[in-house]
């Protein structure tokens, strides 16, 4: 049966590697970027590649969360339902981290809006639908003023720090939901593969970025993952693993989240 999977961040990358094998597969996918031509691109390229699958394409800017909303609008304008949501979209580096809302844009991107994404989509994805977050071997303690916009951190430190508060969300909200919610699983699609967030922040090739694209395929389609909410898929290893610590620890996590939604109330107020 075909699926209609929204694959943020697909313009490059892993998450254009993904969206053209789960084309080619027949699956219906909604491409998603935040440049007009670069969207327009790939979602020309995955329509010639389609065996039998669709492809749609949705413009925003995941580094606002206004941008978030309006994703949420235009797909919910189109569909009445969502089978899968692979949250993909993320930031390394950049030559102006700093938000004009004070936020660092690899939390804004990387943690924040996801949570926001998929929260706003649980209604459209229901009980058999997937939520596949897509994190790192790269995690390391958040700190929660950092997050909230309030410090400043290295670029590796950020992403690190972004990547282990989307892995501890997502075990949080999997473990909040009930029976009636989709799965919401943390995969790493391995480590230092070759996509353009790679090649730039490390000026290395990186490998084959069809490994990532591969374990997010399966984790999207396979039965395998449809039973593993709030667990993490290590894909250095090949196989579902412990995260760090801090996201196995109820405390921290329910902290953390709390943070999330005191910025996300307060940049509602400012809207």
């Amino acid at each position: 049966m075909q699926k209609i999977i929204l694959v943020t961040g697909s313009t490059d990358g892993i998450g254009l590697e993904t969206a053209k094998m789960l084309v080619s597969l027949g699956q219906h996918i909604l491409l998603h970027g935040r440049n007009p031509s670069k969207l327009e691109k790939a979602e020309k390229m995955l329509s010639a590649l389609s065996e039998g699958g669709r492809v749609e394409r949705y413009v925003a800017d995941l580094s606002r969360m206004a941008g978030v909303g309006a994703l949420v609008k235009a797909v919910a304008d189109k569909h009445a339902k969502l089978d899968v949501l692979i949250n993909n979209a993320g930031v390394y580096n950049t030559s102006d981290p700093v938000m004009p809302d004070g936020l660092d844009v690899r939390f804004a991107v990387n943690t924040i809006a996801p949570y926001l994404l998929t929260q706003r989509l649980l209604p459209m994805l229901g009980a058999s639908g997937r939520v596949i977050n897509v994190s790192s071997a790269a995690q390391s303690p958040v700190d929660p003023k950092a997050l909230a916009g309030q410090g400043r951190l290295s670029d590796g430190a950020a992403y690190a720090q972004s990547k282990l508060a989307l892995t501890m969300w997502s075990r949080h909200m999997a473990l909040s939901l009930k029976g009636e919610d989709p799965a919401i699983i943390a995969v790493n699609p391995g480590s230092m593969l070759g996509s353009k967030m790679v090649k730039d922040a490390f000026r290395v090739a990186g490998g084959d970025i069809r490994i990532g694209a591969e374990i997010l395929t399966r984790a999207a389609l396979e039965d395998e993952f449809a039973t593993a909410s709030g667990q993490y898929f290590d894909n250095d290893s090949g196989q579902f693993a412990s995260p760090h610590p801090d996201a196995l620890d109820p405390k921290k996590s329910q902290e953390m989240v709390r943070v999330i939604e005191t910025v996300l109330a307060k940049m509602t107020q400012l809207d």
